[in-house]
């Protein structure tokens, strides 16, 4: 199989998501930059650990992972007057724009063709709402965003299978305080 000649920015969101959506784009694409961003994740002990099974990720696939700032305070800046929100709110969508702007500036800079997020591999996650998201800033960035739904042909089954062959840590929540409430 003949790779895509680009270099290709994954926003990696956890490591049992990344499993998958990086095998994937690293058979498609010549170069994959896994990047995890994730300021809303709380608490910090969390974060840390899903950052932990990001890099286990990235090494079992043969990759480094890049890892962004955690400035939770400007996520809550970001999001504040939309906490009592419920999942899948204007909160969520301020987090993803927050999380893909980050990523597409990023990409940006470290002259990558693309960026794409492991978000939609969730089936909690409205993927057309991230992709929509994600269009607006490629326009923005003027870099191209890959519209991907990694969910469909079973995507979240199969990465719950590698996450159990690799013993990987599931979380039980998106990763803000706020979605940990209502899980």
């Amino acid at each position: 199989m003949n790779k895509i000649n680009k270099k290709i920015l994954l926003h990696v969101c956890c490591g049992v998501c990344a499993l998958k959506t990086l095998k994937r784009l690293m058979e498609e694409f010549k170069e994959v930059i896994p990047y995890f961003y994730n300021p809303n994740i709380e608490p910090k002990e969390e974060y840390e650990k899903r950052l932990v099974f990001a890099q286990k990720a990235a090494k079992i696939n043969k990759n480094e992972l890049f890892v962004g700032e955690y400035d939770n305070r400007n996520w809550r800046n970001i999001i504040a007057g939309y906490e009592n929100e419920p999942e899948g709110s204007k909160r969520c969508e301020l987090c993803f724009r927050m999380r893909l702007e980050n990523s597409a500036k990023f990409a940006k800079e470290n002259k990558c063709s693309a960026f794409v997020t492991t978000l939609t591999i969730s089936p909690h996650k409205n993927a057309k709402t991230i992709n929509k998201i994600g269009q607006e800033l490629a326009d923005k960035y003027q870099i191209e965003f890959l519209a991907r739904v990694f969910k469909k042909e079973d995507g979240f089954k199969k990465t719950m299978g590698l996450a159990k062959q690799y013993n990987f840590y599931r979380q039980n929540y998106c990763g803000c305080l706020f979605s940990k409430s209502e899980s």
